[in-house]
């Protein structure tokens, strides 16, 4: 069972930190109101999305009778250093064991006053939490998305973690080209209310005849680049984004490659379109928004991707298992390519 309680941040004014220490003892009034059978607290913005099958298996490989606290940093290196990289972040959300909890709000008040000077709530808890001597256990499928801009290029290559969460919608452009924000959050959870354990995991597929590399970001996303590239340089986001916070590099928690004009480099971009249900598995299509306006690849014997309109991707019916890496077979005629996602087979490689 969850509970989901605010996070804000404040800014620091005595009638807002008396808002917040209120907020913070929110999680000690929903302890009382509602004890019976609940395993988990789960805290969130309200400009947050949250993906709660994988939730649920995210958290089922945790023993809710110990004490743990999950979550995830920020994406950019200085958010992380102004609130603390041993924070879980509450704008994409963290999780508290029941035995936790009933451990923290025992002391709850106390910590308040201790650290009243404090004006971000998720900063209270991490340091309540180290204070009982409980530390940050990251997940990567939490998104703060300390980002501004185009968030395309980071979806479309995703850890092969879940997808919990989503927040900063308002600051993101909308997910989709051509849809407003709400639109673009209704447009994705109709992958998402099919097969959450699929959501953005990334397939990559070779085609050696015309020398090309297929990319999906399920339920999001297909690449096509006009050359053979290793799933080691295309688990990089195309850093399509701006840092919440500007300075010097290195600025974000993970490695980026650059947005390209070199046609070999550059992907021909298609996104989600629509999802249907077949007696084997299930088809996600994706259609080209816009496009590309260069030349072709000579790696590619200058075989170009312009033709290809559409792309239709099989998955099989049964979840995704774990963070297993699935692989991929393509097949194009005309303007449709058809991609088959499936078990990697033994020792096979995708590079």
């Amino acid at each position: 069972m969850f509970v989901v309680v605010g996070s804000p941040h404040f800014t620091r004014s005595s009638e807002n930190q008396v808002t917040l220490a209120r907020f913070y003892r929110a999680i000690l009034e929903t302890y009382r109101l509602m004890d019976e059978g609940v395993r988990w607290y789960v805290t969130g913005d309200d400009d947050s999305l949250f993906f709660v099958d994988n939730l649920v298996d995210v958290l089922s490989k945790y023993d809710h009778t110990r004490q743990h606290y999950i979550g995830t940093n920020s994406e950019t290196i200085k958010s992380n250093a102004y609130f603390g990289f041993n924070m879980g972040f509450g704008g994409a959300g963290y999780a508290l064991s029941y035995a936790l909890v009933e451990a923290l709000v025992v002391k709850l008040d106390e910590c308040v006053e201790k650290y009243h000077f404090i004006w971000a709530v998720d900063m209270i808890q991490s340091l309540c939490l180290a204070d009982l001597g409980v530390d940050l256990t990251l997940e990567k499928g939490f998104h703060q998305m300390d980002l501004f801009g185009d968030i395309s290029g980071l979806l479309s290559s995703h850890t092969t973690a879940p997808l919990l969460s989503l927040h900063h919608f308002a600051t993101v452009s909308p997910l989709f080209p051509g849809m407003d924000r709400p639109g673009s959050v209704l447009h994705i959870m109709k992958a998402a209310n099919v097969d959450q354990s699929r959501m953005l995991q990334q397939s990559i597929c070779h085609v050696r005849a015309s020398n090309w590399t297929f990319s999906v970001s399920w339920g999001y996303s297909v690449h096509i680049y006009e050359k053979i590239f290793p799933r080691s340089y295309l688990k990089l986001p195309i850093e399509t984004f701006r840092p919440w916070y500007r300075g010097r590099p290195p600025v974000f928690m993970f490695n980026t490659r650059p947005v390209s004009r070199d046609p070999c480099e550059a992907p021909h971009w298609f996104f989600f379109d629509s999802i249907e249900k077949e007696n084997d598995g299930v088809v996600t299509s994706y259609t080209r928004k816009f496009i590309r306006n260069m030349t072709s690849c000579s790696f590619s014997g200058n075989i170009s991707a312009d033709p290809i309109a559409s792309i239709r991707v099989f998955s099989p019916k049964t979840p995704r298992q774990g963070r297993k890496v699935e692989c991929c077979d393509v097949e194009y005629e005309g303007d449709v390519a058809t991609m088959r996602l499936r078990d990697c087979r033994r020792d096979e490689i995708i590079a």
